[in-house]
């Protein structure tokens, strides 16, 4: 029973082990054409975004194969594929190269992203052990699409310098455009990787539309790599990829200075942030169609092992890849030995091959990591928040704005920061109304949906959507003050309490001061529909016997024909 107990526990820890114990044979063939396919574009993108990130292309291979591998093992995701992200490099950057010495020493660019990676782990890692997967709610869809609009442009601006054959020196939004306006103004544009740049952005956006199940990326890769052998493209100071180190780095542990650790927390936490998220989207999109459940916190910590790895090997964060994990659902991928064949291929190829790309065009990786941007940014998202909500557009707005103007890594705060003021802001003004009977209808209804609504003389009955406490309870007595100087003067104040979910201290002591002002007045407040919950709460703070036990009714029709038992009125249509 305890070797059970032991061998159920590792299997939840590494699901990979259950789905290496349950794999079907038929499987087998599809997952390795699917792995063979999904290769094809994890090599361009890895080293296109390991540039993104200010880091050596290689390095965005060794982090495919490592981060592949450890998700496969711990990751709970059948299908899900992650690696090297578009979303994820201008944080990484934002974060390494400040601290890298002037001149950008590469291997210490490699330390310190490494160290992020480790970091990452570590955070997801504990996140999961105390079980905050919910942090990933923390930004919402609004501040998200504002985000990610805002880290579309600033890719797009960033790689443009590159897509035009020259360099920038400049780490901010608005430098990235004069700097870039200035080059070809003083006609630093090179004809030559403008044609090849331009050329691989418009092959990919068209065969991504006209014949998706061909890997556009592949294409216009090899397409490149053959334009520059038969153009001559170095001799036209068109830069290219180069040849790549040969062979696997070893196990290595990030040498970094103390004084960093502080600064690449800070972006470990907004990379953690965005890569749970993204995870977590994407997995509930790809597992709705599989049938799989989300296991939230076991994909922590899946993201949290591939990052460990990719670290300890000379890799950069990582984060999950809804282009990628799309083709490998189309290419017929039944579990994560598609992302092991990927992995295995890679490193076949820096060991066996690696001058393969060594006559790719630079140009040809701004493509890459620009039509990955595009693919970033959500306008029709956008443009629906304008027509369906103008608050929740003018916070995307905000966001986006964020990563533009104040930069990525401050963009997510403010993403966050929004996302949160956002609640509060909701439980802080809530909706709140005013209730009457509308002929045909039962129950009680909203007087701003149906002014036609009738009244019992001397009865006002007040919905207040939220729950009670200390940033909103003043806004909850203004209001009902407000209903009590109407002429002519309710008898009673009854609230429609089911909305209400809670009641805290402050709150409670403001509801002892309103109670006893009404009643100096001549008006009583009474209490309908209260939950269990609450009203438990409410006779412990001893408000129940300040009110009178009497005024608090079980629903709103039971206080209404309390009421007119009381009163003996009758009902009436307002004017």
């Amino acid at each position: 029973m305890a070797q059970r107990r032991r061998t159920d526990s590792l299997l939840g820890v590494m699901p990979g082990l259950e789905a290496a114990a349950t794999y079907r044979r038929s499987w087998l063939a599809k997952d390795i054409v699917a792995g063979i396919v999904l290769s094809t574009l994890l090599v361009p993108q890895g080293m296109a975004y390991a540039e993104l990130a200010g880091l050596p292309p290689i390095t965005g291979l060794y982090t495919s194969i490592l981060c592949l591998l450890a998700y496969a093992v711990f990751g709970p995701s059948r299908i899900l594929v992650l690696g090297p992200d578009s979303s994820l490099g201008p944080m990484i950057a934002a974060t390494v190269l400040p601290l890298v010495a002037a001149g950008g020493d590469p291997a210490r660019a490699v330390a310190l992203a490494s160290m992020l990676a480790i970091m990452v782990a570590v955070i997801m890692i504990l996140a999961s052990v105390a079980k905050l997967g919910f942090i990933a709610d923390l930004i919402s869809k609004p501040t998200m699409i504002g985000y990610m609009n805002g880290l579309a442009l600033t890719i797009l601006v960033g790689q443009l310098p590159k897509l035009f054959g020259f360099s920038v020196d400049s780490d901010n939004f608005f430098g990235d455009v004069t700097g870039f306006v200035t080059g070809v103004a003083d006609g630093k544009a090179n004809g030559a990787a403008v044609a090849v740049g331009v050329g691989g952005i418009a092959l990919i956006l068209v065969m991504q539309r006209w014949v998706p199940k061909i890997p556009a990326v592949l294409v216009m890769v090899v397409l490149a790599i053959a334009a520059a052998s038969a153009f001559g493209l170095a001799d036209r100071d068109v830069s290219l990829v180069g040849e790549l180190p040969q062979g696997f780095p070893p196990l290595t542990i990030p040498h970094v200075g103390a004084d960093d650790l502080a600064l690449l927390f800070a972006g470990a936490l907004g990379i953690a942030l965005v890569s749970l998220t993204d995870t977590i989207s994407t997995a509930s999109s790809f597992a709705a169609r599989t049938g799989q459940e989300i296991r939230g916190n076991q994909e922590m910590i899946g993201i949290g092992a591939a990052n460990l790895a990719a670290g300890l090997f000379q890799g950069f964060p990582v984060s999950t890849s809804g282009s990628r994990t799309a083709v490998a659902e189309r290419s017929g991928s039944k579990t994560q030995l598609t992302g092991v064949t990927g992995a295995v291929l890679i490193l076949v190829m820096i060991v066996l091959l690696p001058g393969l790309f060594r006559n790719l065009p630079q140009p040809a990786l701004a493509a890459i990591v620009i039509t990955a941007s595009l693919s970033l940014a959500d306008i029709p998202g956008t443009a629906r928040l304008w027509h369906q909500r103008k608050t929740e557009f003018s916070l995307s707005i905000v966001a986006f704005l964020g990563v533009a103007v104040l930069g990525v890594l401050p963009g997510i705060a403010v993403a966050v920061l929004l996302s949160v003021f956002n609640i509060f802001r909701r439980a802080w003004w809530p909706y709140q109304t005013v209730l009457g009977r509308v002929p045909g209808l039962e129950g009680f209804h909203d007087v701003t949906v149906h002014p036609d609504a009738r009244h019992l003389p001397g009865l006002a009955i007040y919905r207040f959507d939220a729950p009670l406490f200390f940033a909103n309870v003043k806004t909850f007595r203004d209001n009902v003050r407000r209903l009590a100087r109407t002429d002519p003067k309710p008898r009673w104040i009854l609230i429609a309490a089911e909305p209400i979910t809670d009641v805290d201290t402050t709150a409670a002591d403001v509801l002892f001061e309103l109670d006893h002002e009404l009643d100096a007045q001549g008006t009583s407040l009474v209490f309908a529909e209260l939950k269990h919950p609450v009203r438990m709460k409410i006779d412990r703070y001893g408000l129940a016997e300040a009110i009178e036990p009497a005024h608090f009714f079980g629903t709103v029709e039971e206080a209404v024909a309390g009421y007119i038992e009381h009163t003996g009125v009758h009902w009436t249509t307002d004017s």
